[in-house]
Parts: structure tokens; sequence; C-alpha cells
């Protein structure tokens, strides 16, 4: 069996996988009369001819260590998660080794902030730490096979 340890997420580690939704140090522009700080375009919304969607995604917490037997990409368009509740949660993520996953890696995301991946990017499940939560998600609604499931020989994924 196989154990990763949980990474801080920085911009240049998950570059590979995707975006980072957080704001940035500076607002792109205020709007609404001064009172609103806008930063703006954090990610894009790859779709692949479909439409963009939102929903929310309500998941089971994990314990640590946890041990990650699924995962799974889609090929068409890109997925954006975006937690409603105050706690951080684990992104977990692995390159394409021919068509497969390769090795996992799991991310620390810090309460607040998102992750948007790359369309054909291997993910785990949603992975929220001790007690349920719910995420904003978007991703693409549309024709065409857009989901590739892999079980895997279990990761275990410790602190």
């Amino acid at each position: 069996m196989t154990t990763i340890r949980i990474e801080p997420i920085t911009p240049e580690a998950f570059a590979p996988f995707g975006d980072i939704l957080t704001p940035r140090a500076t607002p792109d522009r205020m709007i609404n009369a001064g009172r609103c700080e806008r930063h703006h375009a954090l990610a894009t919304v790859e779709r692949a001819g479909g439409e963009a969607i939102i929903s929310i995604f309500r998941s089971q917490a994990i314990s640590l260590p946890y041990a990650c037997t699924l995962l799974e990409r889609h090929p068409l368009g890109s997925q954006a998660f975006m937690p409603l509740g105050p706690d951080a949660w684990l992104s977990v993520v692995a390159p394409d080794a021919g068509g497969r996953p390769g090795t996992p890696r799991a991310f620390l995301v810090p309460a607040g902030t998102g992750v948007n991946l790359r369309a054909g990017v291997w993910h785990g499940v949603l992975t929220p730490l001790d007690r349920p939560a719910d995420f904003l998600v978007v991703d693409r609604e549309g024709e065409g096979v857009n989901l590739e499931e892999v079980a895997i020989d279990p990761v275990t994924i410790t602190a």
C-alpha cells in the first residue's frame, strides 16, 4: 500500500492540476460604488460545447488516515469546487499516466478557498475533514461521455 502525506496547497504545486480559487492580494477593480472588491476571472470554465452549470454537492466527511480507492476525471470540462462552510478540506489529484491515474497527491485546501480542476485531471471524491460539508460546484453539462472512474490500489493519506 502506498502512503502519501498531505501537502500545503500553493499555486505552483497545484498548477499541473488547475487553479486555486481565492482572492488576490489586490482586487482587479472596485465595483458597487466602491463597496465591493472584484477579483476577476480567477479561472476559466472549460466546457467543450456543453453548458456551464452550478450545483451544490453535500459530501460526507473523511478522517485521517484516509484510504483513497477511487479517482475520476472529466475529459470534456473543468470542475470547480468552492466550500460553503468554515473548514479546510482535501483536494486529491493525480497526473495522467498513459490514460490512467499516476501517483496521487493530497493538498490541504484552507477554509474559504476553492479549486478549479482542468478538464481531464484525475481527482478523488470530495473530502471534507471531520464533518460533512457543502460545496458550490461549477462544471459542464452536455452531450458526450464526461466521466471516467477508476478504482485504484488503496493510497493512504496522512497528515
